[in-house]
C-alpha cells in the first residue's frame, strides 16, 4: 500500500519545471517558424500586389497617352476641384503650370496633391466616333497627379462641355464623388515617386535648358508641344504590417510615343 501511494505522487517541482521549460522552448520554436512563414507569405503577397499595380499602371498610361493629341503645360478646360491651383489664376480653376524638365517628382506628405503631367485627347461620342468642331476635334483634358494621403497616382478627366454627345464624364476627388461626377481613376497604389523624361521621335532627349525663367533663372524647358515621347519611372513601396514581413519596393518604366504628334 505504501509503495502504491508513493508511486502516485505525480511530478516533483523540478520535474514540473523541466516540462514547462521544454514545452516553452517547443512553443517558441513553432511560433517563430509559423510567424516567419506567414511573414514570408505576406511579403510574397505584397510583391504580387505591386506587380499587378505596375502592370495596370503601364496599361493605363500607354492606352490613355498613346491616343492623346499631346502633352500640355496647363489644363485648358476649367476644373472646379483643382488639387494644385496655379497661383497666378484668380479663378482657381487651372492647375499649376508644368514644364518639360526631366527629374523625379516625390509624392508629398498627407494632405498634399502633386501634379505630374497633363494632356489632351480627342472627345469621343457615345457612338465611339471622334467629335469634330468643323475640321478640328473637340478635346478633353486629363490630369495625372499624386495624392499624398492615399499614396496613389490618379487620373482626372475634364470632359469638354462643348462636345455634343461626349462619352467622357468629368471626374472628381473620391471624397466628393457623385453619380454625375464619378471618382478619379486610380492608376496605381503605393506610389512614392515618379521620374519623368522627355524625348523627340528620334529618341533624343528634349533640351530642357533651352528656356530660362526670367524671374528665377531656373530652367523651365520647352513647352510640352516639343515632346513626342514621354517616359515614366514609377516607384512603388508597400509597407509590411506583419511580424518578419519585409517592405516591398520596386519600380516600373513606361515609355509612350504620342501617336498624334
Amino acid at each position: 500500500m505504501r509503495r502504491r501511494h508513493l508511486d502516485s505522487r505525480g511530478l516533483t517541482v523540478v520535474e514540473l519545471l523541466v516540462v514547462m521549460i521544454v514545452s516553452g522552448l517547443l512553443f517558441a520554436t513553432i511560433s517563430s517558424f509559423a510567424l516567419s512563414y506567414w511573414g514570408r507569405t505576406i511579403t510574397l503577397s505584397n510583391a504580387s500586389t505591386t506587380l499587378v499595380s505596375r502592370l495596370n499602371a503601364g496599361d493605363f498610361l500607354r492606352r490613355s497617352i498613346d491616343s492623346s493629341s499631346g502633352l500640355i503645360n496647363q489644363n485648358n478646360l476649367a476644373d472646379a476641384n483643382t488639387g494644385k491651383p496655379d497661383p497666378g489664376d484668380a479663378s482657381g480653376t487651372h492647375w499649376l503650370i508644368l514644364h518639360a524638365v526631366p527629374g523625379t517628382i516625390t509624392n508629398g506628405a498627407s494632405g498634399t496633391i502633386t501634379p505630374v503631367v497633363y494632356y489632351n485627347r480627342p472627345s469621343i461620342s457615345t457612338s465611339k466616333t471622334i467629335i469634330y468642331n468643323g475640321n478640328v476635334p473637340y478635346e478633353d483634358a486629363i490630369i495625372l497627379y499624386m495624392n499624398g494621403t492615399t499614396k496613389q497616382l490618379l487620373a482626372r478627366t475634364l470632359a469638354n462641355p462643348s462636345a455634343p454627345s461626349n462619352r467622357a464624364r468629368t471626374t472628381c476627388p473620391a471624397a466628393i464623388a457623385t453619380n454625375s461626377c464619378p471618382a478619379d481613376i486610380v492608376v496605381t497604389d503605393n506610389v512614392t515617386s515618379l521620374s519623368m523624361r522627355y524625348f523627340s521621335r528620334s529618341g533624343n532627349p528634349i533640351d530642357y535648358t533651352s528656356i530660362v525663367d526670367p524671374n528665377t533663372g531656373a530652367y523651365i524647358g520647352p513647352d510640352f508641344t516639343s515632346v513626342e515621347i514621354v517616359e515614366f519611372t514609377i516607384n512603388l513601396s508597400k509597407k509590411s504590417q506583419f511580424y518578419k514581413a519585409t517592405d516591398t519596393s520596386n519600380q516600373t518604366v513606361v515609355r509612350v510615343a504620342l501617336r498624334n504628334k
